[in-house]
């Protein structure tokens, strides 16, 4: 099967359409019938944003609390920490992937099972880092981050919870896409260290401007005050509404620069990401413009200057 319609792409093709139509169906106002409308904004949106949609009866039973955003992460520290371990034993002792693994891997790609036999450092790579990232932003969740009452859909929490274990068959699809070059150590290059760097430096960026989410809501011994929503400021909030979503969107480029920017499944992640980001920073800097009259007018959403 090409690489290109391989089941896998298409999956994240079409996760990255479906919430580009999103963003495009609230960026420009473009409204549903009512009934769809009312369940459209109940999907898109979380947290804060969610505060001033009402909705039916029926429809707060699918609501959880924000505060659960740690079973997306504590998820992915497993699983993906599982995943790591078996590419490990594979590359260290000589050991197989798992045949369900391989079967999994299989049927999102289409390749032949020869093509796991061994697995490239990019790959290797990608599995550290995603896992350092997953175990980063679960240890922000519980340490770091203040959560207020808001709520998410059942569906946003099964979606996040899914997010991270195709996630991490996705990493292990795109050895089948990558050229075997000899042993690890001679397969080191440039794009594996600036990858690094600016995964370094993205989650560095996440990491202060969560941290300055979480001051605005706490005292200088760290004591909650108040859950109450306030203008984010400093750092990179004077130019955008949420750098901690540029951050993102940054650690995934990251990752794809340690593929050598080479894997279109990988470049199709990015995509889905800058998507999701769009809309979620979209409907931030949409609520903080509507609550706070002084809000600077020159802050971008998401992208400095451009989004």
């Amino acid at each position: 099967m090409p690489d290109s319609i391989a089941i896998v792409n298409i999956i994240w093709f079409l996760l990255a359409l479906c919430f580009l139509i999103a963003f495009c169906l609230y960026k420009f106002s473009l409204k549903l019938p009512h009934s769809l409308e009312h369940v459209f904004q109940d999907l898109i949106r979380y947290g804060k944003t969610k505060e001033h949609i009402k909705g039916s009866n029926w429809q707060l039973v699918f609501d959880i609390s924000k505060r659960c955003f740690y079973h997306f992460y504590a998820v992915s520290v497993m699983w993906n920490g599982l995943l790591l371990l078996f590419s490990l034993c594979s590359v260290v002792m000589n050991e197989a992937l798992p045949d369900w693994l391989i079967d999994a891997l299989w049927c999102l790609t289409g390749r032949p099972r020869a093509a796991w036999n061994e697995l490239h450092l990019s790959i290797l790579l990608l599995q550290v880092l995603l896992w350092v990232h997953s175990l980063r932003r679960l240890l922000e969740c519980l340490f770091v981050s203040e959560f207020s009452n808001g709520v998410i859909h059942v569906v946003q929490y099964a979606f996040g919870l899914g997010y991270y274990v195709l996630l991490g068959l996705t990493v292990l699809c795109i050895n089948s896409s990558l050229p075997q070059s000899g042993s690890l150590v001679n397969q080191l290059t440039w794009h594996h260290v600036i990858g690094t760097l600016l995964f370094i430096w993205a989650s560095l960026l996440q990491n202060r401007s969560l941290s300055l989410l979480a001051k605005m809501r706490t005292d200088s011994s760290g004591k909650v005050e108040t859950l109450a929503h306030k203008m984010p400021c400093g750092g990179w909030f004077e130019l955008v509404s949420c750098p901690h979503y540029l951050a993102e969107l940054l650690i995934y480029v990251a990752m794809s620069v340690c593929c050598g920017c080479s894997s279109l499944t990988w470049w199709l992640v990015v995509l889905y990401v800058l998507c999701n980001q769009a809309l979620a920073a979209q409907l931030c800097h949409d609520y903080y413009r509507s609550k706070f009259e002084t809000y600077p007018t020159q802050r971008k959403a998401f992208i400095p200057f451009v989004l």
